[in-house]
């Protein structure tokens, strides 16, 4: 509450931007009867929010927020390690599904896996974290390629080597826009056993704050450990898991956003 606040303008402000960041562009007015300010103190707030580019105002004369939120975010997100930030969350998984899981990064034209949490089970798939991976024939892969931006994902889809590993790989560049359609619209992927032909893996992409791909996360087993039978849960489980790493780098859900 502001009264027992120490420092009671900062909190103000900060009311102030939290206030905009829920309802979108406001007038001053609106602000100063939904947070209760005096008119005189409201104002010397807007003035000293908006010369420090905290807040701006549009051609509404309504106040919104402004770049000097988006230069601190940069920074913010700057220091993050999405290793640390996934780990724990990606631990779960392992032990929800008790298979091997992985977070895996684009970087120009490859994919790698940067962090790997090992899983219990007799049953093992080799792997290693910085092992690169195939963008039309892995299941992170193919997530990660089907959240690219429309010309860099024909640019990479023109350099890609179409040689069939196994009797399920991917052998033209229809074949993969069209799998990469079904990823975008079901929110998963899947490895049937494309690149090994008894390895299986069901992939979830990673967003940020921005609602921009990040990374993306998987797990993964013998034609065994995933199958028909339980594909359809293990991607249920791998998108929440996905999710809940997606808010903490500030993601939210359109539902949240509406709701806010």
């Amino acid at each position: 509450m502001l009264e027992s606040s120490k420092v009671p303008a900062l909190t103000r402000a900060i009311e102030i931007m939290n206030l905009i960041a829920r309802r979108g562009p406001l007038p001053a007015a609106a602000i100063i009867a939904e947070l209760a300010i005096p008119k005189s103190t409201a104002y010397l707030l807007l003035t000293e929010l908006k010369r420090h580019r905290f807040i701006s105002v549009d051609v509404n004369d309504n106040y919104c927020l402004w770049t000097k939120l988006v230069e601190l975010a940069e920074h913010a997100l700057s220091k993050i390690d999405l290793r640390d930030i996934s780990r724990s969350r990606l631990t779960q998984l392992m032990e929800q599904t008790n298979l091997l899981c992985h977070l895996g990064i684009i970087d120009n034209e490859n994919a790698y896996y940067i962090l790997k949490i090992e899983s219990p089970s007799t049953i093992s798939v080799r792997s290693h974290e910085g092992k690169s991976l195939s963008l039309s024939r892995s299941g992170i892969g193919k997530c990660l390629l089907a959240w690219q931006p429309e010309a860099q994902r024909d640019r990479i889809i023109d350099s890609l080597d179409f040689t069939a590993k196994t009797p399920h790989t991917l052998t033209s560049p229809e074949q993969l826009r069209n799998e990469l359609n079904n990823i975008r619209r079901q929110g998963w992927s899947y490895d049937h056993g494309e690149d090994y032909v008894d390895v299986r893996c069901v992939a979830a992409p990673v967003f940020n704050g921005r609602n921009e791909l990040t990374a993306a996360i998987s797990v993964v087993g013998t034609r065994l450990q995933i199958n028909d039978d339980n594909r359809d849960l293990l991607a249920s489980q791998t998108i929440a898991c996905a999710r809940d790493i997606s808010r903490l780098l500030g993601w939210r859900s359109p539902f949240e956003l509406q709701t806010a």
